[in-house]
């Protein structure tokens, strides 16, 4: 899994790389499909903006935003939101049946 952490108009401690970094790596117990990771951090009118993209395959792409005042509650937050797309896109893969030609009627 590849793992990027920009930053935009900051910058970022290397306790706040290591801190997402370590959030990113808990991605793929929720799903191994998962290629790579970017997380964008960036400081905008006072406040600071988290962004995390992921890549799971050629189609697709799980993508959170958040905005607060503490970097590390943003990306909380924005894992939160990327491992509830993922456990939502795991369901729909998992209870998704191909259903057998209908008959009709005609038994």
């Amino acid at each position: 899994m590849n793992i990027r952490i920009n930053t935009r108009h900051m910058e970022a401690s290397a306790a706040l790389r290591e801190y997402a970094e370590s959030k990113v790596q808990k991605l793929p117990k929720y799903f191994d499909g998962v290629q790579s990771v970017e997380v964008i951090m960036e400081m905008e009118a006072g406040q600071s903006k988290a962004e995390v993209v992921v890549q799971a395959s050629r189609k697709t792409t799980f993508v959170a935003h958040h905005r607060a005042e503490d970097m590390y509650a943003c990306i909380d937050q924005c894992m939160d939101k990327v491992s509830e797309q993922i456990r939502r896109y795991k369901d729909k893969l998992r209870n998704h049946k191909t259903h057998a030609p209908s008959t009709g009627g005609l038994e």
